[in-house]
Formats: C-alpha cells, sequence, structure tokens
C-alpha cells in the first residue's frame, strides 16, 4: 500500500470501492492544525468529480494502468471503435471517456488510452486538431485589426469561434483541451 506522500496528478486510486483519477492534490498546513491533502478527483466510470481530505500518512490503494496508443477507426453507438496497431485488435472505447475533445476527432487520429487490465478507463484525444471549415460567414477584405470572432462549422459538426478573417474551405488548427482556434494552416 502506498502513502498519500506517493500521490500525484494523474495518478490512479481506489477511493471508497470505485476507480478514481486525481486532478488537483495539494498539501495543507493551516494555522496551528494537522497537515492534510485536499484531493479532487474524477471517478472513471462516469465522470462525475469528487473532492475529499486524506490525512498526510494515510494508505492509499494506487492502482497500476498501462497507457497505449490506438488508431481511432469509427463511431459505434455509444463507443468509438479503435485498433492496436501492433496486434490490430479493435477495442471499443466509451464515448464519454474522451470528454468534450472527442468532437475534434477524425478517423484516423491517433489517441492515447489507459487501461486497468483489458478494460479502457480514460481516453485522451490529440492535444490539437487540423480541420477544414464547412461554413461561415464570409470574411471581408481588413477584417484583421480587431479581435472580434465568429462562429465557424468544422469537419464533423463542430462549431468553433474564429476570427473574421478565416473563410470557408480553409484548414485551421484547434486545441481540443478547449475547443479554441489557434491558426490557420496552409
Amino acid at each position: 500500500m502506498a502513502t498519500t506522500q506517493d500521490i500525484s496528478v494523474g495518478n490512479f486510486i481506489r477511493y471508497n470501492g470505485e476507480l478514481v483519477q486525481i486532478i488537483e492534490w495539494q498539501h495543507r498546513t493551516p494555522g496551528n492544525l494537522r497537515a492534510f491533502y485536499q484531493a479532487k478527483m474524477r471517478r472513471v466510470k462516469d465522470g462525475k468529480l469528487a473532492e475529499n481530505r486524506f490525512r498526510s500518512g494515510e494508505s492509499v490503494e494506487i492502482v497500476r494502468v498501462e497507457t497505449h496508443e490506438l488508431q481511432y477507426l469509427y463511431e459505434e453507438g455509444d463507443a468509438y471503435v479503435c485498433m492496436n496497431n501492433d496486434t490490430y485488435d479493435q477495442i471499443p472505447v466509451a464515448k464519454h471517456l474522451f470528454g468534450e475533445g472527442a468532437k475534434f476527432m477524425k478517423e484516423g487520429d491517433t489517441i492515447k488510452i489507459a487501461f486497468e487490465g483489458e478494460t479502457p478507463i480514460s481516453a485522451e484525444p490529440p492535444t490539437y486538431a487540423v480541420l477544414e471549415i464547412t461554413y461561415t460567414e464570409p470574411g471581408v477584405k481588413g477584417d484583421t485589426a480587431t479581435n472580434t470572432l465568429k462562429q465557424a462549422t468544422v469537419e464533423g459538426g463542430a462549431t468553433v469561434m474564429v476570427p473574421l478573417f478565416v473563410d470557408t474551405g480553409e484548414k485551421i488548427r484547434i486545441d481540443t483541451r478547449n475547443g479554441s482556434y489557434m491558426e490557420r494552416v496552409k
């Protein structure tokens, strides 16, 4: 068994019989009270957030997790089917594991998936996606002077806020963690 000093952000632990991932981990020493660790955790099975305080030195069960890079193939029902490029096994991964970044994924993208045994427990889409704009209001010459944004629909159906000078048919780079426009791509 590990103790609270062994935990860091990103670790998976078993808390109240459920598998959770540590999102925030802070050591606090308030005034003349005993030190403790404040944890913000995300439950793996449904993605709900939970917070808890752990005593300093408390025993915690850290779960061993293996991470693999898989290729995204296609969407099927409430799962994305991914392929292991080494063994060519096709693995369905629940959509909720990908979070908001899933709407920017394209077929053939390489994604990181964490497994506990044979069960996928966490998925991370590529950090950046290059997508073509399928529709946006036309840009006008001279629209580069202000930081005004407009809505644009990209391939896959997601909407992104882009600068006024970006037009339909152009390719843009998007940060999938927050869905923001980064730059135009040639």
